[in-house]
């Protein structure tokens, strides 16, 4: 079986990897003019490695549903670790923004399975005034079990 590209999470770390992804497309032609901008803050030196690749994951799909859908002039990025509990993802864009009824296809659906296979949860809702916003929060540690303190 194929092994999926290499990410470069291993050299660079969660905020340059994203970092990189953004100014692909920020340097493409085909971006209709969009900026996209990233923020971390407050991240640790090492996260666990599942954390990093699903939020790697989530922020690879929600860049790629603004490119391809929002018809947005800017799109930020924010990733922080308040209190070292939870790595918290928000990707907001100034796009159309979502319909009123809105069928959630495969991508944003693997966002919401990845964010729930760690324990997580990822929403995606209309931001305000315009777009659609995404927010996810990953937990850096394992839930504790029945019994465990």
């Amino acid at each position: 079986m194929p092994q999926p590209p290499h990410t470069g999470l291993d050299e660079l770390g969660l905020a340059e990897a994203v970092r990189q992804r953004a100014a692909r497309y920020n340097a493409s032609e085909d971006n209709g003019g969009l900026r996209i901008t990233v923020e971390a803050s407050d991240l640790p030196p090492e996260l666990p490695a599942a954390v990093e690749v699903a939020a790697y994951r989530i922020v690879q799909e929600a860049l790629m549903n603004v490119v391809r859908h929002a018809g947005a002039g800017t799109c930020a990025v924010r990733l922080a670790c308040p209190k070292g509990r939870t790595l918290d993802i928000e990707v907001t864009d100034d796009g159309v923004g979502l319909p009123e009824s809105p069928e959630f296809g495969v991508g944003l659906r693997s966002m919401q399975e990845r964010a729930a296979e760690l324990g997580g949860s990822c929403r995606i809702e209309r931001a305000a005034p315009a777009g659609t916003r995404i927010v996810a929060r990953l937990p850096l540690t394992e839930p504790a079990g029945p019994g465990e303190e």
